[in-house]
């Protein structure tokens, strides 16, 4: 595992999201509106929709395309609806969010 930069809290808007891309891996990093940041592979476990562009409430965030609603702690499809995305554990250092990745994620880059 390596933890890697992706830039400035403050490039993240309260209730909103960005999409990185890391080794060819689109990863949608979120902050809710108490400043907590989240990490989730920037795809639904439903459709494949874009993550990274839904609607954040609390701690959770519903995709565009079909409304299914993710905990974004977890990456687990709530209410009736069943799957997940995967999740990547999140810290911020000296204001900046960095992720942590599997190493074979980072090899690919190589």
């Amino acid at each position: 595992m390596s933890w890697i930069d992706v830039g400035p809290v403050t490039a993240l808007p309260e209730r909103g999201a960005r999409c990185v891309r890391v080794s060819g891996l689109s990863i949608a990093v979120f902050r809710t509106s108490t400043g907590d940041v989240f990490a989730l592979r920037d795809q639904c476990p439903h459709r494949g929709g874009p993550l990274s562009q839904g609607i954040v409430h609390g701690t959770r965030v519903t995709c565009p395309l079909h409304d299914w609603v993710i905990d974004l702690a977890t990456g687990r499809a709530t209410g009736v609806d069943e799957g997940s995305t995967a999740t990547y554990n999140v810290r911020i250092v000296d204001g900046r969010i960095t992720l942590e990745l599997p190493a074979e994620h980072l090899a690919q880059a190589s």
